[in-house]
């Protein structure tokens, strides 16, 4: 808890990013998975011979398919600059912190040590805060959205998804 709050404190004047990013994400989740709907719409409209039905459902399948590019460009967007202003507060927090060394200390700590410090590091945590913001929002919510549309389709077959991921999470 207090290494997430610590490292969150990082992320300061990039709040509305760090916060649109899984709002898009979820967005982009709750799209795509309406999407198998609209298709099982048109397999009916098909059956029927409705021509008028098939043109509605493609044309909000491609809206549906269009939204959710948008969402998941306008996620991956936030998520980058969120991450690239983590990083830059970081490594200048880091910086901050290497010119309070002593000289002895930074005879124990190479300056290469300390540079590859200030840049791999920082390049990871860079990229782990950027996967946590839209993987960790992503993952779950497509595992929610498709259980609920599971059941919506049929309860009864669900069960059997249902059982096989509490199996799977043990």
């Amino acid at each position: 808890y207090t290494l997430k709050r610590h490292l969150f404190k990082y992320a300061r004047g990039y709040k509305l990013e760090t916060v649109l990013t899984p709002t898009f994400t979820a967005l982009e989740v709750l799209l795509e998975v309406l999407i198998p709907f609209i298709t099982a719409s048109i397999i009916d409209s098909v059956q029927a011979g409705d021509m008028m039905g098939i043109y509605k459902n493609g044309a909000i399948m491609l809206v549906l398919a269009f939204l959710s590019l948008v969402c998941g460009a306008l996620a991956g967007k936030f998520a980058a600059g969120a991450s690239s202003g983590f990083a830059a507060n970081l490594r200048s927090a880091m910086y901050d912190n290497i010119q309070t060394f002593s000289f002895s200390n930074i005879d124990k700590f190479s300056t290469a040590g300390l540079v590859t410090r200030m840049t791999t590091d920082v390049t990871n945590m860079q990229m782990a805060f950027q996967m946590s913001l839209r993987i960790a929002v992503r993952a779950p919510l497509m595992l929610v959205c498709s259980m609920v549309m599971c059941f919506v389709i049929n309860a009864e077959l669900s069960m059997i998804f249902l059982v096989a991921l509490v199996i799977l999470g043990c």
